[in-house]
């Protein structure tokens, strides 16, 4: 079974730089339930960290459960479907966290 911290791994090593060119930012998950946890991107000059734990004053929080996330991850749930469900959350930059896909994308 994929851990949820594996995920995020994963994120990291495909994270387009491209696709950030200019940014500053932090984007924060919280995952609840039990794989649950916290963990964040800091990207700065097209770089990214992966940090466990959180950061003190992310730009972006995206909020949801890990059965939730590893579905959307999956493919089996459409993440804006998901946040009109009330499923995901977002607590920040609406542009910002519209700019995930992009440097993220699915693999």
């Amino acid at each position: 079974m994929v851990q949820i911290g594996d995920v995020f791994e994963e994120m990291a090593k495909h994270f387009k730089s491209g696709a950030a060119t200019g940014l500053n930012v932090a984007y924060q998950f919280n995952i609840s339930g039990p794989q649950g946890g916290i963990w964040a991107f800091k990207i700065v000059n097209s770089a990214c960290e992966l940090v466990k734990g959180g950061v003190d004053a992310p730009s972006v929080e995206i909020s949801l459960a890990d059965k939730d996330w590893m579905a959307i991850r999956e493919g089996k749930l459409n993440s804006q479907m998901a946040f009109m469900q009330g499923k995901l959350k977002i607590k920040g930059d609406m542009n910002l966290a519209m700019k995930l896909q992009s440097m993220f994308p699915i693999t």
